[in-house]
Order: structure tokens, then sequence, then C-alpha cells
């Protein structure tokens, strides 16, 4: 099923009117991210917080709603975003880390495995990664299936 058709659904289904939506793939590992969060186990994710001033992008916003997609651009959930906050990379807290479900669910598993990732994202657009570099951090739940 597209991102299309599960939104489709889902407003027919609950009855919600027309409004924005995205629809993306987690970075990292696309299938795996999307499984933790249709299994309720992922509930958190993070991004770069330069990124978003390099694009001139808005942060997500309280209240939005994600078609989360796997690597093959297939509809896995959608979720809606809960809380948004931007904290510096090294102020990250251990909560938050749970949250994003991913290895031990530890701090130090999230700042190994994010410090890589946002090094990588950042070096595609030429910048470099900092300990003490703003994050945006998400929390959401999955409201449908």
């Amino acid at each position: 099923m597209t991102g299309k058709e599960m939104w489709k659904k889902f407003q027919t289904e609950n009855h919600v009117e027309d409004c924005p939506y995205e629809e993306w793939a987690f970075g990292a590992d696309a299938d795996a991210l999307a499984s933790l969060v249709a299994n309720g186990e992922k509930t958190g994710t993070s991004s770069a917080y330069p990124l978003y001033e390099l694009e001139k992008e808005p942060l997500p916003k309280v209240g939005e709603y994600s078609v989360v997609l796997n690597s093959m651009d297939a509809a896995v959930c959608i979720i809606q975003t809960k809380k948004v906050y931007v904290a510096p990379f090294d102020a990250v807290t251990a909560e938050h880390a749970r949250k994003e479900g991913e290895g031990d669910q530890s701090l130090e598993f999230w700042r190994k495995a994010h410090e890589k990732f946002f090094t990588e994202c950042l070096a595609e657009a030429d910048l470099k990664f900092t300990s003490d570099m703003k994050v945006v951090c998400e929390e959401f739940e999955v409201v449908y299936p």
C-alpha cells in the first residue's frame, strides 16, 4: 500500500478532515526502524538541527501526521507527533534514548549510533558534527493501523 492509500484509508476510517501530512522513511535502516515503530518499541526519533537550518525547513510540530515508509516506499503505519524539543547532542537524555527503541536502548548506544549517523549526514552537506550540536528530538505515537 502506498503512503497516499494508507492516508486516505486512515482519513475515511477515523473521520479525519483534510490536513497536511508527510511521507518518509528513517534514514539509517528504514525497515528495522519502521518495524520498531509499528511494534510500539520506537516512540521517538532525532535529527540534526543544522540540516533544518541549511535547508530552511520548519521543525516538526506537535499534532502533525506522518506516514512511515519502509525501504521499498510502502506504507507501514501513521504516526502523530506528540512532543518536539531541541537539545544539544551531549544533553540528550537516557529517557529519550530509550524512546528511540534502538539497540539496547541505552544512552551510550544512542550516542555512539547517532554520532556516526549525524557525522555522515552532515558531511554530505559539508558540515561537521560536534558534541554540542543541536538535535531535534521528537516523540510520537502510532495512530494507524
